[in-house]
């Protein structure tokens, strides 16, 4: 499994509606989940960003389709780490 953190802003289309979001939410969950990812964690935060979600998925491509369908709502931009657990982590520094 490959896992990313998203930080999520706000598009001005998204904060006019942001009484929508939590409905977004749900169904960009189902849409990850259909494409064979999983969200892991949602949060909607205060300071920098306005969220931040954590997804896994199989394959990059997998990840990449997921993320690339949220960027083409138009509600929120994103920003996308590709995050490495401690085991991942230890094998691309011993590597």
């Amino acid at each position: 499994m490959v896992t990313y953190i998203i930080l999520l802003d706000y598009t001005d289309a998204g904060i006019r509606n942001l009484e929508e979001s939590p409905q977004r939410a749900d169904a960009f969950n189902a849409f990850a989940e259909k494409a064979g990812a999983r969200v892991v964690g949602q949060y909607w935060t205060i300071g920098s960003h306005d969220g931040v979600l954590i997804v896994e998925a199989p394959t990059e491509e997998q990840a990449a389709s997921v993320l690339l369908h949220l960027g083409a709502s138009g509600n929120v931009r994103t920003t996308t780490l590709r995050a490495f657990d401690w085991a991942e982590a230890q094998d691309l520094i011993g590597s």
